[in-house]
């Protein structure tokens, strides 16, 4: 049995779906009680309680993890989640964190993930690592103000990274979890090109068949409006990054192609994919 946390996520659903189809007797774990593929079992519990997991992990082989961004805080205990897991009998830990990692070691959130990469080298499990760079959903910000007035709205508009679809991480990561060949290896995950805010604009107009405007943000007024969905302080560590990312930032790793045997999917396919959103 394989057991995936963060289920509802953006990298969670497609992955429970890949497992499943693969012939997996797969497990879902979030902190809310959620529909699931058929076949697929669900048990609500909370990472921040590792004791709770007890029930998804019995009888598992392998975990996805995903931290949530809470879990990172100073005073959490994130590799306790890991030592449950051993303690249950699972034998491989698939690890999602961050390009980040890598490219800005020092930021608030990045030092609790290094912590915990740390935590599962030394485990004496078998793992594999994920460092996603920027991902191609966070598009979905835009959705509302698409659908009211065909305008998507944010800072640095000519500034781009190799965004990722999360659909690549869920078939990396059910790859890893099914392959002893991944066992001991990182993958930095990016998109095939660097694509900017107005290209994934134009984009997303091109699915819809329909003009969208865009209209640069100041820094200052994007921080505000993130601000309202994440800590004032990784708001600014999100727009350090995506308005002046470093040469690291903008390289397209080949991982995606080296573990798939093909290329990462486009912003533009990500978008066809998702347009209902924007409509």
């Amino acid at each position: 049995m394989i057991v995936v946390t963060g289920a509802t996520g953006n990298v969670g659903r497609p992955l429970t779906r890949a497992l499943a189809q693969a012939g997996q007797e797969v497990t879902t774990v979030s902190r809310h009680a959620t529909a699931t593929p058929d076949g697929v079992r669900h048990v609500v519990a909370d990472l921040a309680e590792p004791a709770s997991l007890e029930p998804a992990l019995a009888g598992a082989k392998a975990l996805y993890l995903l931290l949530p961004g809470d879990m990172h805080a100073a005073g959490a205990t994130p590799a306790d989640v890991i030592g449950q897991a051993a303690a249950s009998g699972v034998r491989r830990i698939v690890l999602q964190t961050s390009l980040a990692v890598a490219t800005r070691p020092h930021g608030p959130t990045r030092i609790g993930m290094h912590a915990v990469e740390d935590a599962l080298r030394g485990s004496g499990l078998d793992w594999a690592i994920l460092r996603p760079g920027g991902f191609a959903s966070n598009a979905l910000w835009w959705a509302e103000s698409v659908r009211a007035q065909q305008l998507i709205a944010a800072p640095f508009g000519d500034v781009g990274v190799p965004i990722i679809d999360p659909a690549d991480i869920a078939e990396v990561a059910a790859a890893c979890l099914q392959d002893d060949r991944h066992t001991g290896s990182v993958y930095e995950l990016t998109g095939p090109a660097v694509i900017t805010p107005r290209q994934q604009a134009e984009s997303i107009a091109a699915a819809l068949g329909s003009p969208v405007r865009f209209h640069g943000l100041t820094r200052d007024e994007a921080k505000a409006a993130m601000s309202q969905r994440m800590p004032s302080e990784l708001a600014d560590d999100t727009l350090d990054i995506i308005g002046s990312p470093s040469p690291a930032e903008l390289r397209v790793s080949p991982d995606v192609q080296s573990v798939l045997g093909r290329a990462p999917r486009t912003f533009a396919d990500w978008a066809t994919r998702n347009i209902a959103a924007f409509r």
